[in-house]
Parts: C-alpha cells; sequence; structure tokens
C-alpha cells in the first residue's frame, strides 16, 4: 500500500492535473502545425502513385461521398477559398479525374463530377490515407490512437468557437493587446 499524505490521499493519486496556465507557451501549438505538415508530407509521397498531389485527394474523396458538387461547395467543404479550389479543379480536369458540367436543374451553374479515373483513384487515396496513418501511430497503443483522437477533436472544438468575436469572458485575444 502507497504512503498516506496529510490529507490521507494515496500520493499517486494526489498528483494535481496541470492548470491550463501551466503548459501556455509551451509549444503545443507549433507541435500540432509540425504534426499535421509531416502528416501531409507523408500522404503526399505515399499518393504520388496515384498522380494526385496534396489536396487533390481530399476533392476526389468528396466528390465519390456527394456525387456532383459545384466548386464553392467543394471550396466550403474542405475549407479553402474558391480560387484554390478552381485551380486544384482545373488541374484534376486536366489530369482526367473529374469534369465539369452545366447543372440539370440550373444552367447557370457547373457542377464538378468524378470520371472513370477519378472513380478509379478512390482504392488507392484510401490505401496512402491507411499507410499514412499506420506510419504516424507506429509505436502507438490502440489506446494511445484513441486518446489522442479525443485530444484533437476537442482542441478542434475549442477552436471553433475561439473567433475574436467570441473571445472567452476575461480572455484578451492578440488584436486586443496590439
Amino acid at each position: 500500500m502507497g504512503k498516506k499524505h496529510k490529507d490521507g490521499k494515496d500520493g499517486k493519486k494526489a498528483k494535481k492535473k496541470k492548470s491550463h496556465d501551466a503548459v501556455s507557451g509551451s509549444g503545443l501549438a507549433a507541435a500540432v502545425v509540425n504534426a499535421a505538415r509531416s502528416m501531409r508530407t507523408v500522404l503526399s509521397r505515399n499518393l504520388l502513385a496515384t498522380g494526385l498531389y496534396a489536396g487533390q485527394d481530399g476533392v476526389i474523396l468528396a466528390l465519390a461521398e456527394e456525387g456532383g458538387l459545384t466548386a464553392g461547395a467543394l471550396a466550403n467543404r474542405l475549407g479553402v477559398k474558391a480560387p484554390t479550389m478552381t485551380r486544384t479543379i482545373g488541374r484534376l480536369e486536366a489530369q482526367g479525374f473529374v469534369e465539369r458540367r452545366a447543372d440539370g436543374t440550373d444552367g447557370r451553374l457547373t457542377v464538378v463530377h468524378l470520371t472513370e479515373a477519378g472513380h478509379a483513384s478512390i482504392e488507392k487515396i484510401t490505401a496512402a490515407g491507411r499507410l499514412s496513418e499506420q506510419q504516424a501511430a507506429e509505436g502507438l497503443s490502440e489506446k494511445d490512437v484513441r486518446n489522442l483522437l479525443k485530444l484533437l477533436r476537442a482542441m478542434d472544438e475549442n477552436l471553433h468557437g475561439a473567433g475574436p468575436d467570441e473571445a472567452r469572458d476575461s480572455e484578451k485575444t492578440v488584436a486586443d493587446e496590439i
């Protein structure tokens, strides 16, 4: 049995979690950005066999899931600006992965659809994604991966509501300090 502290609690359990202030400035943002950048680099390398480049895989997977989408809908869904999506669609079209067609109900709209080559690339994209995830998780237990996913989702939720207009109670934004 472990030593008891004056408060009667077991020493191992008496440790308090560090406050968020204790970890501020510890490089959390840099670590997350670097890990994301490394993941994207590995995925890009694993996608080379498909003839696709970074970002193009997301367009193909979104079209595979939805059928056909406008450039604006794709941009919104993937979190990029419209001009970026227009260039990406142009490249994918030149490579033969997608085609643009007039919308059946609204002739003013152009809808992007996968071609046969686009559909054929889905399995390779999925395999490249799986390989990248395996490489990233090397040496981690299943429990570690589940915890990491849970923490990253919580961070993402925290950051979705962290716009300058929505600063929490007494928190200042960087813009407030400038």
